[in-house]
């Protein structure tokens, strides 16, 4: 099972390991109060990587070669300037201009593994970038930039619409797809030459009812794909979980047990059926439904969901679990998640049981096992 776990938070990096006997410890941390926004290891190499948000020094990127001992800032995506003449790109939700400026380094992800040294980083707003040489230069993907669709993305919880979610086919490395907060998922089978609009039968609650079936305004939080099954695609939107089976070429709305409302969501390496989820109240309320914090699983493709709640907080919880702050290892037996309050929970029996890592965490970004 996993050995290694990277947790970004608000106030800095912790890298855990497990110890004799099996328990995870800190082994390593860095950018201590800082801003760490995501973090993850590369695993054609292992190196690491981390993004973070300075307040006033905006967004930089690092990488570690020796597993954290020591870390090299590395180059940050940087937007072209807009071509003269061009008027000014609006969110249509808020009727504000979208800067052609990086606002946060959202996720970032290998190529395959027949692309030893390049990257792919999603932002805000709404830029997908490409890395070549291990992120010490990017490259803006104009094909999506300049796509006439964009200009009708908008923010959910951001001002601006973003990247948050990027899934490269085992398969076939040119296939890539791309979850847009709100601009549905996107995906490029010839390496991110053109682009497909691939969000067909999501629903979109909070649109017009004329609006709200259109693939292009939906608001998936997460995207996740099976790797042993890439064509089996999960996603937490913003009111429901929905399912693919075909590699986006239509989503299927399952019913979700405990809450539609959510923004984690983790699939199993082998069976893409499996899946897990952390529920919550709707979005005007942002806190686990009763005050009781649970993970929700379905082994059956979402027919049905397990209520997993051993060792996890049954009353007054008030801790919501962001998009990438949820995540299961190589094995499908071990998950980790860490909340909004700082509290970092491991499993090591598919969710069936949790215990507790740590209560005094700073609020908790993101979680990546390897």
């Amino acid at each position: 099972m996993s050995g290694r776990i990277l947790v970004a938070t608000r106030k800095g990096l912790m890298i855990y390991e497990r110890a004799a006997g099996g328990a995870f410890q800190i082994s390593k941390t860095a950018f201590l109060g800082d801003n760490v926004v995501f973090a993850m290891v590369d695993p054609r190499d292992g190196a690491l990587y981390a993004a973070l948000k300075h307040g006033h020094f905006g967004g930089k990127m690092h990488r570690s070669d020796d597993r954290g001992a020591s870390w090299e800032e590395i180059g940050v995506p940087q937007y072209p300037e807009p071509p003269g003449g061009k008027s000014p790109d609006v969110c249509p939700a808020r009727q504000i201009e979208i800067p052609w400026k990086l606002d946060l380094i959202w996720v970032l992800a290998p190529g395959g593994m027949d692309q030893p040294r390049l990257l792919w980083c999603g932002t805000i707003p709404g830029g997908l970038f490409r890395s070549t040489d291990r992120g010490a230069t990017w490259q803006l993907v104009q094909s999506l930039w300049e796509n006439p669709a964009r200009k009708h993305w908008f923010g959910g919880g951001y001002d601006f619409p973003g990247i948050h979610s990027i899934l490269v086919d085992p398969r076939d490395s040119r296939r890539v797809t791309v979850g847009i907060s709100c601009g549905g998922v996107w995906q490029t089978t010839d390496g991110g030459e053109t682009w497909e609009c691939r969000a067909t039968g999501m629903r979109a609650a909070y649109m017009p009812p004329e609006l709200a079936n259109d693939p292009n305004t939906q608001d998936p939080h997460i995207v996740v794909g099976c790797p042993a099954a890439p064509d089996y695609m999960w996603t937490q939107h913003h009111n429901g979980i929905f399912r693919s089976t075909d590699g986006a070429a239509s989503w299927h709305e399952v019913s979700p047990g405990v809450s539609g409302f959510g923004f984690a969501c983790a699939v199993h390496p082998a069976h893409g059926d499996t899946a897990w989820f952390v529920p919550a109240m709707s979005d005007e309320k942002r806190i686990p439904v009763d005050g009781r914090l649970v993970v929700t699983r379905t082994r059956d493709g979402g027919r049905t969901f397990d209520v997993l709640s051993a060792g996890l907080p049954s009353e007054h919880a008030y801790d919501i679990v962001y998009r990438h702050a949820l995540d299961v290892d190589a094995t499908g037996r071990c998950l980790s998640f860490g909340t909004t309050t700082g509290s970092l929970f491991v499993s090591d029996d598919v969710g069936d049981h949790w215990r507790m890592l740590s209560a005094h965490l700073a609020p908790v970004h993101s979680v990546r096992m390897a």
